[in-house]
Order: structure tokens, then C-alpha cells, then sequence
């Protein structure tokens, strides 16, 4: 007479759940930089950064190299928060994500992983695009750089990198939430570009409207400015507000993540 045997009950290790975190990582940084979109996002602001460095140094008389390199952050903010913003909306335009969320069921380490990614390129783009600009700028003028004080050159330069960065993920937050390219984009470009222009209208109704011009001072832009003066105040409130928005922002489109459908 044969036995009965129970079948035996199936236990999952973490390693059965999905890829390593630094797998998850390695395949993140793969995608980005193997689209086409990530090398002409990273072409523009870079062309825009020399341009605009190069414009300075011939303009000024005697102008600081390392304020013409920061004063592109104006204008190439716009450029790493979109790539940001399209990092995560590409994969729902085109049903990568779920894909991806195939290969590693852990959402959380997934957007952790992708936002680690987005830093690292951006980080690394704009730490080169510096190099170039000063290159470019330094021999054009007549002002020498003073790197034996950190605070009036390397100081700001780490800064302005650890800025851009922050700029490329508040766009990757709004593309957790929307989902959506246009509107992603859209929202990064408000809060970065539209919305300080808005609050310095304020400015022109007196001391009455003085309550939102001050409340100015904590979006994004204002603070990436702060945090990057020469030379280099009390970095603590500026960066803290940059960290707000990218916790907040990325935060909150993680646990959305966790909650809807891909």
C-alpha cells in the first residue's frame, strides 16, 4: 500500500523575490544610459552650459569662471529635470515598466534603484560639463580662480552639482505621480521655471503681498540659488529645502507605485 505523502509547502528566499538591489541598480543605469534620449538631454545642457559660460567670460570684465559655469544652472536646471521626468514616464509610454517590475517584483527598490541612477548620470554629466566650461572660461579671463578658498570656488561647484541633481529628481518625482510625459513635464517645468517667475510678480504688490515673496525663497530654484552664492553662506536651510522637495516628491510617488497598476 502506497503512503500518502504531504506536499511539501514552498518557501521563498530574497534571493527567489528578485535581483540584488546592486543588480537592480546595474540594470537601471544600462537603461538610461543606452537611450537615445538620456545623450541628447546630457548634449543640450552641456552645449547650453559652455555656451553660456563662454557669453559670460567674454561679456564681464573680470567676472568670476566659476560664476559664468553657475549661472548656466539657470537654463540647464530645466534640461535634468525633464530628463528625470521622461526616465519614468518612457518606461509607461512604452509598457516597459511592467517589464521591469517583472524582473523585480520590489517596487520600492526599484524606484530607489532608478532614482540612484538618475543621480549618478546627472551628477557625472554636470561634474564634466564644469570641467569643460572652466576650461573654456578660465584662460578668457583676467580673474584667477581662487581654489585655495573653497568657499569662493570648489565649495559652490560641489553644490551646483548636488543642485542639478536634486533638480533631476524632483522632475523623476513628478513622473512617479503623473505618469504621464507631457503632464510630468509640465508640472517640472512649473515648479522650476514658472513658478518663480510668478512669485516675483508678488514683489509689485507691496508689503501686503511680502508673505508669498517670502515663501519664494523655499522653492526649488531659490534654494539651488542660496545654496550655490559665492561665496558660500550657511548652506543647512537651502539644502534642507532641496531635500524636502526630492523626499516629498519621490516619496510620494513611491508609495503610488506600491498602490496602482503599472
Amino acid at each position: 500500500m502506497t503512503a500518502l505523502t504531504s506536499p511539501r509547502r514552498a518557501t521563498f528566499t530574497d534571493a527567489a523575490g528578485g535581483p540584488t538591489f546592486l543588480r537592480t541598480l546595474r540594470g537601471e543605469l544600462l537603461k538610461l544610459v543606452t537611450l537615445r534620449s538620456t545623450w541628447w538631454s546630457l548634449t543640450i545642457a552641456a552645449v547650453l552650459s559652455v555656451a553660456i559660460a563662454f557669453l559670460y567670460a567674454s561679456a564681464s570684465d573680470g567676472g568670476s569662471p566659476v560664476l559664468g559655469v553657475l549661472v548656466s544652472a539657470q537654463f540647464t536646471m530645466l534640461v535634468a529635470g525633464v530628463l528625470g521626468a521622461i526616465t519614468v514616464t518612457g518606461e509607461y509610454a512604452t509598457g516597459m515598466i511592467r517589464s521591469t517590475l517583472a524582473a523585480d517584483p520590489r517596487r520600492v527598490q526599484v524606484a530607489l534603484a532608478k532614482s540612484i541612477a538618475v543621480a549618478i548620470v546627472v551628477g557625472a554629466a554636470t561634474a564634466v560639463s564644469y570641467l569643460v566650461c572652466l576650461a573654456v572660461t578660465v584662460p578668457m579671463s583676467s580673474t584667477e580662480v581662487a581654489w585655495a578658498e573653497p568657499a569662493q570656488a570648489l565649495l559652490p561647484l560641489v553644490l551646483g552639482i548636488a543642485a542639478m541633481v536634486a533638480y533631476a529628481l524632483i522632475g523623476m518625482g513628478f513622473g512617479l505621480l503623473i505618469r504621464n510625459g507631457a503632464g510630468a513635464i509640465a508640472a517640472t517645468v512649473g515648479v522650476l521655471f514658472v513658478a518663480p517667475i510668478a512669485v516675483s510678480l508678488f514683489q509689485l504688490g507691496g508689503a501686503s503681498w511680502q508673505w508669498v515673496v517670502d515663501l519664494g525663497r523655499y522653492l526649488p530654484v531659490a534654494a539651488g540659488s542660496d545654496l550655490t552664492a559665492i561665496p558660500t553662506g550657511d548652506p543647512l536651510v537651502p539644502a534642507l529645502t532641496l531635500t524636502a522637495w526630492v523626499v516629498a516628491l519621490v516619496g510620494a510617488g513611491i508609495v503610488l507605485l506600491q498602490r496602482r497598476d503599472a
